[in-house]
């Protein structure tokens, strides 16, 4: 095979890798930036069982848009962050369309800290 034919497979391959996407596990398939004309049912109860350990919190559950209909996404515990606190899933209407916003961990600032000490 001649060293031109074997730098375009090379070449070619790297391109296709280079198109290749990875999706981080927390993705569960649900549109989060585009607006959609169909609004969220209500809210489920859903039952909270017993804290894996005793600092965990619950992260609730919320209907998430699969491109056809919403979807339940089952709430869940989670280790707390040091200096953060969780900011849920919530639906926004804008005119006639909605937009989700996903739930995310925000840093926190104690404010008892920041005082002046005279």
């Amino acid at each position: 095979m001649s060293r031109i034919l074997k730098a375009v497979l090379v070449c070619s391959a790297i391109g296709i890798l280079n198109g290749c996407v990875v999706m981080p596990p927390e993705h569960r398939g649900y549109y989060t930036s585009d607006a959609i004309t169909v609004a969220p049912p209500p809210v489920r109860e859903e039952i909270i069982g017993v804290a894996p350990a005793p600092d965990y919190i619950w992260i609730g559950g919320y209907w998430g848009w699969n491109g056809n209909r919403h979807e339940w996404v089952q709430g869940h515990w989670s280790a707390p962050r040091s200096g953060y606190r969780w900011v849920p899933h919530r639906w926004e209407q804008e005119g006639s369309r909605w937009h989700l916003h996903e739930g995310h961990w925000e840093q926190h600032h104690d404010h008892e800290e920041h005082h002046e000490r005279r």
